[in-house]
């Protein structure tokens, strides 16, 4: 199939594999996606993904999909996938999840466009076995050549409430993180986040003194948590009591070698931003009116592009549903690629984006 030039900041309308192969290599920085779970939703367009007779070629489509995100990533750019898991379900009602049987009538008064539950789908495995579709999807990805770099812990402050009595609530999903190659483009400054108070007052401590703390054979390893020129914090920043959150550059405190802390940290010298961790907390976004049933809220898809792009750069979605990668792209002043199988969703998607900045 012949490649055309790159159109940027436009939603196509099309199969994610056939619009993926008519671009050209190299045209995109990042990719931020959430797929369609396995045998959920039936979105009423032929050709779905999701659809599929057996687990096995729900993973191998989204497989093929991917190895074409990577021929149109730059060789520094990076992976970011939403996937969700599910449970095996017993034939007797909709795909494993029990509060989702609603049919289409609930779908219909929601508002959510041609949305229904799956009734009839197959498992490989027994009923009420967690799949594991997220870690399945993991392993079929670096088999195929991806770096996995992360996996990180969407923690939904909201989650939806299942009416199961034998197993905890289901409250996360996962954030997979993936790479073309080792070094890659990362910006960690972009998306760091307030120190703990918790870790203010550990590293207050006066730990050299303190019973059990000297280090095995006699080492003398330096604490690199914290602090640095080029460390988590990416330079040495200070925060006094009483002076609030307001942090100010400073030389390193004594007793500080560059790149770390070398015994007891004096506490004025602790710094107000960490390196951002890796389970994120944040609510889910309302899928109701005319929105896309799944949606993952804004401020997930600013951790990832943010971390993923400079301004200027090419953000990909090729799964676009509600089109929050690229009104979060265009946001923060970077342009934007999504495709949709849906028309509905992608006119949807498209009058988000009032304003395109490019």
């Amino acid at each position: 199939m012949p490649r055309s030039k790159v159109s940027v900041n436009k939603i196509i309308c099309g199969d994610a594999l056939t619009v993926l192969r008519t671009l050209p290599d190299k045209c995109c920085r990042c990719c931020v996606t959430s797929p369609p779970y396995f045998n959920l939703r039936d979105y009423g367009v032929s050709g779905q993904i999701g659809l599929e007779p057996t687990l096995r070629d729900y993973i191998a489509r989204l497989v093929e999909v991917f190895a074409e995100v990577k021929r149109v990533l730059t060789d520094d750019g990076t992976l970011w996938v939403n996937i969700a898991d599910s449970y095996s379900g017993s034939m007797k009602g909709s795909a494993g999840y029990p509060q989702h049987a609603k049919g289409t009538k609930e779908a219909g008064r929601k508002g959510l466009l041609g949305q229904k539950a799956i009734t009839n789908c197959k498992y490989d495995l027994p009923a009420k076995n967690l799949m594991g579709i997220p870690w399945r999807l993991v392993f079929a990805l670096q088999d195929s050549g991806w770096i996995l770099r992360q996996d990180i812990i969407w923690s939904k402050s909201n989650c939806m409430p299942e009416s199961v009595r034998d197993r905890c609530t289901k409250s996360h999903e996962y954030i997979f993180l993936f790479a073309k190659r080792q070094r890659y483009y990362f910006n960690a400054e972009a998306i760091k986040e307030p120190i703990a108070n918790s870790t203010i007052d550990r590293l207050a401590q006066d730990i050299e003194h303190q019973s059990g703390s000297a280090r095995a054979h006699g080492g003398t390893k330096i604490m690199k948590a914290v602090g640095g020129s080029k460390g988590a914090f990416g330079g040495v920043q200070s925060r006094r009591r009483g002076s609030g959150n307001k942090a100010r550059k400073e030389s390193p405190a004594p007793g500080i070698s560059k790149g770390g802390f070398a015994g007891s940290v004096p506490f004025e010298y602790v710094t107000d931003y960490r390196n951002k961790r890796s389970v994120w907390n944040m609510p889910t976004t309302s899928g109701s009116g005319k929105n896309h049933y799944a949606t993952f809220p804004d401020e997930l898809a600013v951790n990832c592009i943010l971390a993923g792009t400079a301004e200027g750069d090419v953000v990909l979605d090729p799964f676009v549903g509600s089109g929050t990668t690229c009104r979060v792209a265009n946001r923060y002043g970077r342009q934007y690629i999504g495709i949709d199988l849906n028309l509905a969703y992608c006119k949807a998607a498209e009058a988000k984006i009032p304003i395109n900045l490019f």
